[in-house]
Protein backbone atom coordinates (compact mmCIF):
# COMPACT_ATOMS: atom_id res chain seq x y z
CA UNK A 1 0.00 0.00 0.00
CA UNK A 2 1.50 3.77 -1.07
CA UNK A 3 2.12 6.03 1.78
CA UNK A 4 -0.22 8.97 -0.64
CA UNK A 5 -3.17 6.45 0.27
CA UNK A 6 -2.80 6.05 3.57
CA UNK A 7 -2.23 9.79 4.21
CA UNK A 8 -5.00 10.61 1.87
CA UNK A 9 -7.08 8.76 4.10
CA UNK A 10 -5.72 10.44 6.95
CA UNK A 11 -6.37 13.70 5.45
CA UNK A 12 -9.97 12.86 4.46
CA UNK A 13 -10.59 12.11 8.27
CA UNK A 14 -9.10 15.48 9.36
CA UNK A 15 -10.84 17.15 6.92
CA UNK A 16 -14.07 15.72 7.67
CA UNK A 17 -13.34 16.79 11.46
CA UNK A 18 -12.98 20.11 10.13
CA UNK A 19 -16.09 20.51 8.38
CA UNK A 20 -18.31 19.01 10.95
CA UNK A 21 -16.54 21.64 13.42
CA UNK A 22 -17.53 24.45 10.97
CA UNK A 23 -20.92 23.39 10.61
CA UNK A 24 -21.55 22.85 14.39
CA UNK A 25 -20.22 26.48 15.21
CA UNK A 26 -21.40 28.06 12.11
CA UNK A 27 -17.97 29.19 10.97
CA UNK A 28 -18.27 28.51 7.13
CA UNK A 29 -14.50 29.21 6.53
CA UNK A 30 -13.63 26.65 8.73
CA UNK A 31 -16.50 24.15 7.21
CA UNK A 32 -15.28 25.25 3.56
CA UNK A 33 -11.27 24.48 4.83
CA UNK A 34 -12.66 21.20 5.73
CA UNK A 35 -14.32 20.09 2.62
CA UNK A 36 -11.09 21.57 0.60
CA UNK A 37 -8.48 19.13 2.67
CA UNK A 38 -11.41 16.31 2.00
CA UNK A 39 -11.27 16.82 -1.07
CA UNK A 40 -7.37 17.12 -1.39
CA UNK A 41 -7.79 14.09 0.66
CA UNK A 42 -9.49 12.03 -1.97
CA UNK A 43 -7.40 12.90 -4.55
CA UNK A 44 -3.80 11.61 -2.44
CA UNK A 45 -5.49 8.22 -2.05
CA UNK A 46 -6.45 8.41 -5.71
CA UNK A 47 -3.09 8.97 -6.56
CA UNK A 48 -1.21 6.30 -4.07
CA UNK A 49 -3.97 3.66 -5.73
CA UNK A 50 -3.15 4.77 -9.31
CA UNK A 51 0.58 4.19 -8.14
CA UNK A 52 -0.40 0.48 -6.49
CA UNK A 53 -2.04 -0.12 -9.32
CA UNK A 54 1.48 0.71 -11.50
CA UNK A 55 3.09 -1.53 -9.16
CA UNK A 56 0.89 -4.45 -9.72
CA UNK A 57 -0.01 -4.41 -5.81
Amino acid sequence: MDKDRVQGSWEQAKGKAKEVAGKVTGDSKTEAEGKAQKTAGKIQNAVGGLKDTLRGE
